[in-house]
């Protein structure tokens, strides 16, 4: 009788710490400029890049609600679904740097996930260039270039380093970042 309750408890006990010890390993692995909490898009809830999608390759945008590129929304949409079950992660980050962002997160949101079906991770705003540059896209261009605008999308190997920076006129489905995420995965 003894035995088998031990068996019960230490099951879920080892499962639970493989699963521990498996995100901090994973974790350890995540470059310092990837290991910060974002808060979700219109939402309280916040993610660490780290914890979520360590190991991952990673599609970072520069994003804004009324921009001439916004648009492009709906082809960082299909390249989300396409290769979602490929590992990859595209993250947008909406940003007022280059003075088209909405002046309010519910409508920026209202223009992602309503006006163009968003469903990968979009951020709270943040600033993407000057002074208060944050630390992740300050990472971003120290090894390749700041964004000149809006939409540029750097894609990020698992280790942190970008394989590719993309200029705003790159659309999200050219045969350019088809084959640069392609040969990533």
């Amino acid at each position: 009788m003894k035995s088998r309750l031990v068996a019960r408890i230490s099951v879920p006990f080892i499962v639970i710490a493989t699963a521990l010890l498996w995100s901090t390993a994973r974790a350890e692995e995540c470059p310092d400029f990837l290991d910060h909490n974002f808060r979700k898009l219109h939402s309280p809830e916040t993610i660490n890049l780290c914890q979520q999608f360590a190991g991952k390759p990673l599609l970072i945008v520069n994003t804004a609600s009324h921009c001439g590129f916004t648009p492009q929304f709906k082809g960082l949409e299909r390249l989300h679904r396409k290769y979602e079950d490929r590992g990859l992660v595209v993250l947008g980050f909406p940003s007022n740097d280059f003075r088209q962002e909405a002046d309010n997160e519910e409508k920026t949101a209202q223009v992602c996930y309503i006006n163009y079906g968003v469903t990968f991770t979009m951020m709270a705003p943040i600033s993407v260039t000057g002074a208060d540059v944050h630390p992740l896209f300050r990472e971003l261009a120290s090894q390749s270039s700041q964004p000149n605008w809006n939409f540029n999308k750097y894609l990020v190997s698992p280790s942190g380093k970008v394989v590719k920076r993309f200029d705003t006129g790159t659309t999200p489905e050219s045969s350019t970042v088809i084959q640069s995420i392609e040969s990533l995965l």
